[in-house]
């Protein structure tokens, strides 16, 4: 099961970022139908994380529910994290899931939790921007002992 934790918070609205991340959502969840994976999608902003897609198969249209998907308020990465958790001990009643998490995100956190338990794979996208490269995601997937892409 691929998992997308999509940082939705106002810091990714500078620059295009949250655009920019969302077409990286859009190509993972091609590449999820293409292996008939299923696909969950959090988003977090304000003070709490959100399920956008709940873990079902991956679909081949996915625009129209991608497109729509707004920006603004902090950066709760440890709510999106526990929702996770969640969603995926009760995936993994039903039957077995490998999750691999992706995490599209600045890197601006108040606040960075421990590495998510449940993922046996974690890829940190980092859309971070600016004048001075703070170079936050990369910390945090070095951190996390995670994957880490420039977006």
């Amino acid at each position: 099961m691929h998992c997308v934790l999509l940082d939705t918070s106002a810091s990714m609205l500078r620059g295009q970022q949250l655009a920019r991340a969302k077409g990286y959502l859009q190509a993972i969840a091609e590449q999820a139908y293409h292996q008939r994976d299923k696909l969950c999608v959090l988003g977090f902003s304000g003070d709490s994380a959100y399920v956008i897609q709940a873990g079902a198969k991956a679909q081949a249209w996915n625009e129209g529910w991608i497109r729509p998907i707004a920006g603004g308020g902090g950066s709760p990465l440890a709510s999106a994290i526990a929702l996770l958790e969640r969603l995926l001990q009760r995936a993994r009643r039903q039957s077995p899931v490998h999750a691999c998490v992706w995490l599209l995100s600045d890197g601006r956190f108040a606040q960075v939790p421990e590495r998510p338990s449940c993922a046996e794979q974690i890829t940190v996208v980092g859309f971070d921007q600016g004048g001075l490269p703070l170079q936050l995601s990369q910390r945090l997937a070095a951190r996390w002992q995670a994957d880490w892409v420039p977006a």
